[in-house]
């Protein structure tokens, strides 16, 4: 084990934050799926909403709750950078995906910030922020050391 001391910004993103966040997401995707899909793209939200599309949202709101609790779990239990260096480079991997999902709302949706709605925020600004938070962390940003937090990996 190589332990490290994790700077105050990355503690409370990616252990309070993020997973918090990512949490409301399971719990729209899960228990408010008509809202979910009409702040996605409303003049294409079926209604009533079929059961095959009921079931991959149900599923999209596992996946959110497996993220939240991996990251906040995973994350807790150790110490060793090794581990946060992977758990992180696989979650920054899924906002790349993440963020390509929304390619069919045309590439405006990526910089037209002023035109976002609620889901919009969450699924392209915090992701954002989240992919952000990530490279700095991978890249060392912030640490004491940058030399001993690369040496630990």
């Amino acid at each position: 084990m190589s332990g490290f001391t994790l700077p105050l910004p990355y503690r409370l993103f990616f252990l309070l934050i993020e997973p918090i966040a990512t949490l409301a997401g399971a719990y729209y995707a899960f228990l408010d799926q008509r809202t979910y899909l009409d702040l996605t793209h409303a003049s294409s939200a079926p209604s009533p909403i079929p059961l095959g599309t009921s079931i991959a949202m149900s599923q999209l709101a596992n996946m959110y709750f497996a993220f939240a609790l991996s990251e906040a779990l995973v994350l807790r239990s150790t110490s060793d950078l090794r581990v946060w260096k992977a758990v992180l480079f696989c979650l920054l991997v899924a906002d790349f995906g993440h963020l390509y999902t929304v390619r069919e709302l045309g590439v405006q949706i990526y910089w037209s910030v002023s035109k976002w709605n609620a889901i919009d925020w969450g699924n392209i600004g915090f992701v954002y922020l989240g992919a952000s938070m990530r490279i700095a962390f991978l890249t060392g940003v912030g640490f004491a050391s940058q030399g001993k937090a690369r040496k630990a990996a």
